[in-house]
């Protein structure tokens, strides 16, 4: 494998979502977001590997609640984030925006995007995104701490990123979000052509990620606030994005 090559893969767990892992060493592997411990562990046993990082973007517990038991079994590193130290469980190495931690071969790139919650932090490693709750594809997660403002700026943020970078989220959430895409925009005939592509991994219960970000940002509608003739389309001309991005948000909670 080449140096520059990051190969990731998506565990499932608890019901709908992924735990991320990557090699950081020869049989050594990084966990992020492990909700649970179990299906790491097998993962772990299935390649004859251990476990020497863990990288925690949130504090909610479908996201935390495999740390312990995988930190008495192989000693990881935990990583979160430095604001939010005192809901996540003990860390090694409390990390802040736009810091970078070594873990074996790669760094990954620490980006702060509030709005799930206030102290959400994503990891950037090579054309990895390890976004959480904050980006998923065709939405992006519920307001539970911060505001529009917020998630919209943190939204910039990750948009800001190279098309080639893939997205990396914490939860199969794809189907309902292009459903919902899709009745934001019912003429959007460009977005309806990858329904049989969907449809086909959700049915064969594949991972629809990883996805590059250069598509997401073509479909996702939470993405594309700040698009006049989007806007136009939602009947919403005029508004600010901030605005915008939250009328969707909020149709997007009662879809």
């Amino acid at each position: 494998m080449p140096e520059h090559s990051l190969r990731v893969e998506p565990i499932p767990a608890l019901k709908d979502n992924y735990v991320w892992m990557f090699e950081t060493a020869p049989r050594h592997w990084a966990a992020v977001d492990p909700g649970e411990a179990e299906p790491v562990r097998r993962y772990l046993e299935s390649h004859s590997a251990s476990l020497s990082h863990i990288l925690l973007t949130h504090h909610h517990h479908d996201h935390i609640g495999g740390v312990e038991p995988l930190r008495r079994q192989f000693g990881p590193r935990v990583i979160g984030a430095a604001r939010d130290r005192h809901r996540l469980p003990p860390l090694d190495i409390a990390v802040q925006d736009g810091e970078q931690v070594e873990m074996g071969r790669w760094k990954a790139e620490v980006m702060a995007v509030p709005g799930h919650t206030l102290g959400h932090v994503v990891y950037r490693v090579q054309d990895a995104l390890f976004a959480g709750d904050t980006l998923f594809r065709f939405g992006c997660g519920r307001l539970f701490e911060g505001s529009p403002e917020q998630m919209w700026e943190s939204l910039l943020k990750i948009r800001a990123l190279p098309d080639a970078t893939q997205l990396c989220a914490a939860h199969e959430y794809t189907l309902s979000n292009f459903q919902f895409a899709c009745f934001l925009e019912p003429n959007n005939t460009d977005l309806q052509g990858l329904l049989p592509e969907i449809f086909q991994q959700t049915d064969q219960e594949q991972p629809t990620m990883p996805w590059p970000l250069g598509k997401e940002k073509q479909y996702n509608p939470f993405l594309r606030a700040d698009q006049p003739a989007f806007a136009s389309t939602l009947g919403l001309s005029g508004q600010g994005a901030a605005q915008v991005f939250a009328s969707i948000r909020k149709k997007r909670n009662s879809f």
